[in-house]
């Protein structure tokens, strides 16, 4: 593959975030930026959970998997975006594009399940707290992660190699950052309303019936706080329960919309500040929004900070 615009028959072009602006640099650094934040972020995250034998439950096992899908995500579209950008190379070849377009797939269908079993974790711990050590037990958590896994591989797979089966007859110039199934759609000069009727279809059983499931779980955790008489449960409850509602609407608001709407009705500036959003911006808030308000990470992040102190 050669560099600047040229490629060849099999190579495809990114256009980059926002190749329109004005404020190009300014806006990849601060992406960039975003990405090193996230990616420490997350990677502490996981280190705290896995150091601390008090955060070895359902709930964290959990929160690990969400930090480490959030890691994997960013490190899947920026460090190439960054690498075209500040060399100049916008090529990227056929197999690099299945690839990147497949894990961007898995990872976001993962976060979609994970983010479920989260709520239904807190059901659980909620509305049925005598039953919580055997329904939420260690077996039935490897099984429903791994579920999560092999859910979300089968579906990336079925949505990366048909796609790219499409002919393609004009441009083979992407208006995006990274390959992503709605945008490469538009190179096709096949008809593929048929397609596009069943990324919607996909798009609702794994992001309407899950965000469905999700409002679900917490309309009966709301009842049930509701019924508490203690003022220090209700408030432990909702403190947990209000950083996993607002990393649900940071995850499937902008989804949804770039999903559900899969035609032409946004251009290529909306789908790309939507995914610098919930596929950067979001996973860089995550560890944030759980660690802030959550008196057992601060305890371990002071009791690892104490280690590192005394080492």
């Amino acid at each position: 593959m050669v560099g600047g615009n040229a490629s060849s028959a099999t190579d495809f072009l990114l256009a980059g975030l926002f190749p329109g602006s004005r404020h190009s640099l300014l806006l990849n650094a601060a992406v960039v930026l975003i990405y090193i934040l996230a990616f420490l972020g997350n990677a502490l995250l996981i280190v705290l959970i896995l150091g601390d034998a008090r955060l070895h439950t359902p709930m964290y096992v959990l929160l690990s998997q969400l930090s480490l899908i959030d890691l994997t995500l960013t490190s899947t579209i920026v460090p190439k975006m960054a690498a075209n950008f500040f060399t100049g190379e916008r090529g990227i070849s056929w197999v690099g594009c299945g690839t990147q377009s497949f894990f961007f797939l898995l990872l976001g269908t993962s976060e979609c399940l994970i983010l479920t079993l989260m709520a239904y974790d807190r059901y659980v711990a909620v509305c049925n707290p005598l039953r919580y050590p055997a329904i939420m037990s260690p077996r039935f958590c490897l099984h429903m992660v791994s579920g999560c896994w092999v859910g979300g591989s089968v579906s990336s797979l079925v949505h990366t190699v048909y796609p790219l089966h499409f002919p393609i007859c004009g441009s083979r110039e992407i208006q995006h950052f990274f390959c992503e199934v709605p945008v490469l759609i538009k190179l096709s000069c096949e008809d593929t309303s048929v397609y596009q009727s069943v990324v919607v279809v996909s798009s609702v059983v794994l992001l309407v019936v899950p965000f469905g499931l999700i409002t679900a779980s917490y309309t009966l955790i709301f009842l049930a706080v509701l019924r508490m008489s203690s003022v220090k449960g209700r408030q432990k409850v909702l403190a947990t329960c209000s950083s996993h509602l607002t990393v649900v609407s940071l995850f499937f608001g902008p989804n949804i919309f770039i999903y559900m709407s899969f035609t032409s009705s946004h251009s290529p500036e909306q789908d790309q500040a939507l995914s610098v959003f919930s596929n950067v911006f979001t996973p860089m808030l995550n560890p944030l929004i759980y660690s802030l308000r959550n008196k057992e990470v601060l305890a371990a992040l002071r009791k690892l900070a104490g280690r590192c102190g005394a080492s």
